[in-house]
């Protein structure tokens, strides 16, 4: 009993001190994605998609209003929608990157200044990239994606365009990629004619390709999709919240211990580098014990992932 007892304390150590770990994380992802769009990408009229893109376009139309709080300003009512329409389980880490991201581009922009024109600002003195705008959608995209990387390996979204993207596919049943180029591609389009500079769609697409690449290998290297094989005696529930919360097929295989030569069921099932981090979590709090191999999938061809049409 005394050693069990040790063993609970050990694990909720373990647990609070994860949880610590995720918030710092959080933090400092929050921290970056505002960096990104305060030093690189705002200051040029870079437009990489998402809502602080769109709070840029709107900053050009109203400047007393920073670009943060119009982004916050469209989190809000996203976050609210999304806990209405996806329940308590949406997570109160993405309300916080939600609201700190914005808070810390505003406070960048307000100390180091937007204009790397004026001669005067920090910005203009010492990052001033007005003559190679593509370093700035380089160093922007970097600093972004690794932001989100971050954000993502805590089990939060950093909101915004995400949650469309997640209301779209709820709602219009195409994939979560699809939504995505959508959303970005109005949003960059809307931004070339309202800010009418016909070069910035280029810099723009340059700063969502290097973002993604970095959230990409923030979360799982070179490696984008995982395999998991996983033996549970939490089999049933843990087939639910995949086929339901995940929205992802799995597999059972039939197999048999090879010491107690007792029958099982492994459960075989490919996840998204943005479902690796919820996965394991919903499967440590399920099941502590489960024996789990994951494995990099460097190709997924079928529903969710690619077609065979894309070759």
């Amino acid at each position: 009993m005394v050693n069990y007892s040790l063993k609970q304390r050990l694990f909720r150590t373990r647990d609070w001190k994860k949880e610590i770990s995720h918030w710092i994380l959080l933090l400092v992802g929050a921290f970056f994605i505002a960096a990104g769009f305060a030093l690189f990408t705002n200051p040029y009229k870079i437009i990489p998609g998402g809502v602080y893109g769109l709070g840029r376009i709107f900053h050009h139309l109203i400047p007393a209003i920073p670009t943060g709080t119009f982004g916050l300003m469209m989190d809000v009512p996203l976050i609210i929608t999304a806990f209405i329409v996806f329940g308590k389980g949406f997570g109160s880490k993405t309300i916080i990157s939600a609201v700190t991201t914005p808070l810390f581009m505003n406070m960048i922009t307000k100390y180091i200044g937007e204009d790397p024109t004026d001669g005067v600002c920090l910005l203009s003195q010492y990052l001033n990239f007005s003559d190679n705008v593509l370093m700035a959608a380089i160093y922007g995209g970097l600093l972004i994606g690794l932001g989100i990387g971050l954000t993502l390996r805590t089990g939060a979204t950093s909101g915004g365009t995400d949650i469309v993207s997640m209301l779209v596919v709820k709602f219009a049943h195409i994939k979560f990629s699809t939504a995505m180029i959508i959303i970005e591609s109005t949003i960059i389009l809307v931004g070339m004619f309202v800010l009418g500079d016909w070069k910035l769609p280029l810099y723009s697409l340059i700063a969502i390709f290097v973002s993604t690449k970095m959230i990409d290998f923030t979360l799982e290297g070179a490696n984008s999709d995982k395999a998991l094989f996983i033996l549970t005696d939490k089999q049933e529930q843990l087939r639910k919240y995949i086929l339901y919360d995940l929205d992802r097929g799995a597999t059972i295989i039939k197999s048999m211990g090879a010491y107690t030569r007792a029958d099982k069921e492994m459960i075989f099932v490919v996840v998204s580098r943005r479902q690796v981090t919820p996965m394991k979590e919903m499967i440590h709090k399920l099941d502590p014990h489960a024996f789990v191999v994951m494995v990099d999938a460097s190709e997924t061809i079928g529903d969710g992932f690619k077609t065979f049409e894309q070759y």
